[in-house]
């Protein structure tokens, strides 16, 4: 059973709705929560299979808590043991490789991305320190 994630980055896109569709069909996450407003998504939860989840919504007005966020601000860092299996997704899906598939001294086999609206994303195997 993969845990209940307890820490949720969060992000904000111009274009939540094919955001979403680009961290679903091509990373890999899966849809838990998607609160439509309009043509916007007031609120959304992704679930990594391999456990965590990430919040996002669309960009509009002062909302509070995440008014100051902006598009392609956020870098993440997602732990899978399917690395190759996702570059191989993402290179055909033609996103933007900014680091290629790379074994490191620390022992993670890894890659970097960067998703539609310029956010970071780097998928590796390092579960970070025991």
């Amino acid at each position: 059973m993969t845990p209940e994630p307890n820490v949720w980055p969060a992000l904000r896109y111009d274009d939540a709705p094919a955001a979403v569709r680009f961290l679903v069909d091509v990373l890999g996450f899966t849809e838990a929560l998607v609160v439509p407003e309009g043509d916007l998504i007031a609120h959304a939860e992704l679930r990594w299979p391999e456990g965590g989840a990430v919040m996002l919504g669309s960009v509009r007005p002062p909302d509070g808590v995440h008014d100051a966020m902006k598009p392609g601000a956020a870098a993440v860092y997602v732990v899978s043991d399917r690395v190759d299996e996702i570059h191989a997704r993402v290179r055909d899906a033609g996103a933007e490789i900014t680091a290629g598939l790379t074994d490191t001294e620390y022992g993670s086999h890894t890659f970097s991305l960067r998703d539609p609206e310029g956010n970071s994303w780097t998928i590796g195997t390092y579960r970070g320190a025991a």
